[in-house]
């Protein structure tokens, strides 16, 4: 199997005060390319210092994490902005819009960043836009849209710059139930079309979308087994 993610050993300790929080206690976890998995734990468990740590956001107090055969564990913050903007495509459930921006230029803001020239920004923008169903929305700014239309701009943001991994934070937490299945489908369309997905949730519905899921508790990796109830997304036309 190819290997997109190695976690090794992972501990990640926070000051707090006088006290020393344990936030991941020797987690290990390896993903494979073009898998679909679910990262799931109640509050306090780990999950979102876990997903921090996979999305180049953080770096950990001991242990390695190898992203597609690079060593990030120890990068500076420079060196891991540049890794997290051209490898990992984020997904938060406040959608992070910027407000005075059309649904195109915010989609365009991770290739301004990765030195895309403006005529091939716009274009990849575009084309991406439109994979996600919204070619009729692009000029429309996070005011003039549906949640779900919001949702799917940051979806078309994380997809734009063709990364290695999408990593989604509660992805549908501030959707309705129908709007909430519809971006599920998008993802599961996204995964189909060969991306490693990576969804963090606390709602077992949501979970059952991926192939596998994670259970962390206090820390430490509680269960990650197979969904046995998962089946791989088949397009209707």
């Amino acid at each position: 199997m190819d290997k997109v993610i190695e976690i090794q050993n992972i501990v990640k300790n926070y000051q707090v005060g006088t006290q020393i929080v344990r936030a991941l206690r020797s987690v290990s976890i390896d993903i494979n390319r073009n898998e679909y998995v679910a990262i799931m734990g109640p509050s306090g468990s780990g999950k979102s210092t876990l997903m921090n740590l996979l999305g180049c956001l953080d770096t950990p107090t001991s242990g390695a994490y190898i992203l597609n055969g690079t060593d990030v564990s120890k990068m500076e913050d420079d060196f891991l902005a540049e890794i997290r903007n051209k490898e990992i495509g984020f997904v938060f459930q406040t959608f992070n819009l910027l407000p005075r921006y059309s649904a195109l230029e915010n989609v365009t803001l991770p290739l301004i960043y990765a030195g895309i020239q403006k005529i091939d920004r716009e274009k990849m923008a575009v084309e991406t836009l439109d994979q996600v169903g919204l070619a009729d929305r692009m000029e429309h700014k996070p005011n003039e849209l549906s949640g779900g239309q919001r949702q799917r701009v940051a979806i078309a943001r994380a997809l734009v710059n063709k990364p290695s991994i999408i990593l989604a934070d509660e992805p549908t937490g501030n959707l309705d139930s129908k709007t909430s299945l519809d971006i599920m489908g998008l993802l599961d369309e996204i995964h189909n079309k060969g991306n490693t997905v990576i969804v963090v949730t606390h709602e077992e519905d949501i979970a059952r979308h991926a192939a596998r899921i994670i259970r962390l508790f206090d820390g430490e990796v509680a269960a990650d087994i197979p969904n046995e109830k998962y089946r791989p997304f088949v397009h209707s036309n």
